[in-house]
């Protein structure tokens, strides 16, 4: 067996170094520093992280490494599909002996896709690392990479960078319609061109291979996308024993995005469906779908464990176009799409949320503690046209604003209309200029 794998995996890393790197829309991803450490690439399956790996690889060949250096090896392969932990030195074997000049003189960088393919390869990886000099670069499209096991047999040794499908500023750069300056210097042709690709992908989306597809296609591929993560990364890894009422899950789940869940109603509702299954199997299931990343979860927030435990949790796609595969009223629901869109640029930008509802029962969509440990108290809100919603959202930031003095307070809408009395203290964005705040 591993004379068939040296003669594969030697002729990989040829044809892999001899590949030139293709083109691809530059992603905003950070990478995490962290001398002997790995880069754990994660995220849901089709968001770009195959393409994130190469962009590292260019910037490496940019900043001088020399070509023979960057080795990109892909584990999703069916040829490897019966290899072992034991069966991964030999691409480290016959790497070296192709450019043996590199070992021990030079820093190699090792770019392996999608390696959780291979069982036990946490050993190998930490080997790597103790042994080689070289920089390692890990792909997966599960969590399993930094779960607790993988964290204890890593011994600490590895780091995350998530990979979310395109933002609004990744969209607008892959269609070459990045603003070149910052909204207080946009024309008016401008910004009513920027507000209309924000419709277009509060809708369409931003996973990579979906742009510029046509709706009902679209809508199949993305479907498509939502079973194969099921099917691979939460049925198939987790040995699920009910799948019927995993999918009934995840069709309530993305069906209605931006709304509260509550596991224990949702057993009721099954129950009265005919359908048996235990509470702690769909809290598991629940975990499992994040671990999946097919959904981000959002916490009440509170000093109480007890209190954030027992209360239903805010539960959002990785990525507004999933929302339509399951929304049944067949409208655009745009005001759920733009919430979710805030909270993965929240999340991007490696910020700690949950959402606050007050002791006057008033209920705000986020808040953010950034890790310079500033907070922003958040509401979105599709419209503010209507005097009576306006007076609606600013009331519960300051309300809320009571509970938590340190936040800034902001209100987020796709068409903001700042009211003559709008409250002191209130900051309201334009979504489309929010949405683009790095970039400025």
């Amino acid at each position: 067996m591993e004379g068939q794998f040296r003669g594969l995996i030697r002729q990989k890393i040829v044809d892999s170094l001899a590949t030139p790197v293709p083109s691809f829309t530059r992603r905003d991803v950070r990478l995490p520093g962290g001398k002997g450490k790995a880069v754990a690439v994660i995220g849901m399956r089709r968001t770009g992280k195959t393409t994130f790996l190469w962009q590292i690889l260019a910037d490496r060949l940019e900043q001088g490494t020399g070509r023979e250096g960057l080795l990109y090896f892909n584990f999703e392969d069916e040829r490897l599909a019966d290899m072992k932990a034991a069966d991964l030195h030999l691409l480290v074997e016959e790497y070296y002996r192709i450019h043996p000049e590199w070992r021990d003189r030079k820093r190699a960088v090792f770019l392996l896709d999608e390696i959780q393919e291979v069982n036990g390869w946490e050993a190998f990886a930490r080997r790597l690392l103790d042994t080689e000099q070289m920089k390692l670069f890990l792909s997966g499209s599960s969590a399993r990479l930094l779960s607790r096991e993988v964290a204890t047999s890593m011994r600490g040794r590895a780091m995350e960078a998530l990979v979310h499908p395109f933002s609004f500023r990744e969209y607008l750069g892959h269609f070459g319609r990045e603003p070149k300056h910052g909204p207080d210097r946009l024309t008016k042709a401008a910004r009513s061109a920027l507000e209309k690709d924000l419709r277009e992908y509060l809708i369409g989306g931003g996973f990579p291979e979906a742009l510029g597809v046509a709706p009902r296609d679209r809508l199949e591929l993305l479907r498509g996308y939502v079973d194969t993560a099921l099917l691979r990364d939460v049925i198939e890894r987790h040995a699920v024993s009910h799948p019927v009422a995993l999918r009934w899950m995840v069709r309530h789940l993305l069906g209605n995005a931006a709304g509260s869940f509550s596991v224990n109603k949702f057993h009721s509702d099954l129950r009265s469906q005919g359908i048996p299954v235990a509470k702690d199997t769909l809290h598991s299931y629940l975990a499992y779908l994040e671990d999946a990343f097919l959904i981000r979860m959002v916490v009440l927030s509170s000093t109480s464990v007890r209190r954030r435990m027992v209360n239903p949790r805010k539960v959002y796609p990785i990525d507004p176009a999933l929302i339509p595969i399951f929304d049944r009223t067949g409208r655009a629901n745009l005001g759920h799409a733009l919430e979710t869109c805030v909270l993965l640029e929240l999340e991007r930008s490696g910020t700690e949320i949950a959402y606050v509802r007050t002791e006057e029962g008033y209920e705000v969509d986020f808040l953010a503690r950034y890790p310079d440990n500033h907070e922003e108290l958040i509401q979105v809100c599709l419209d503010m046209s209507d005097p009576a919603t306006c007076r609606r959202e600013t009331r519960a930031l300051q309300e809320a604003a009571k509970e938590y003095p340190r936040a800034s307070l902001h209100l987020i809408s796709l068409e903001p209309e700042i009211p003559d009395d709008i409250t002191p203290g209130i900051t309201i964005h334009s979504a489309a200029t929010w949405l683009l705040r790095g970039s400025e």
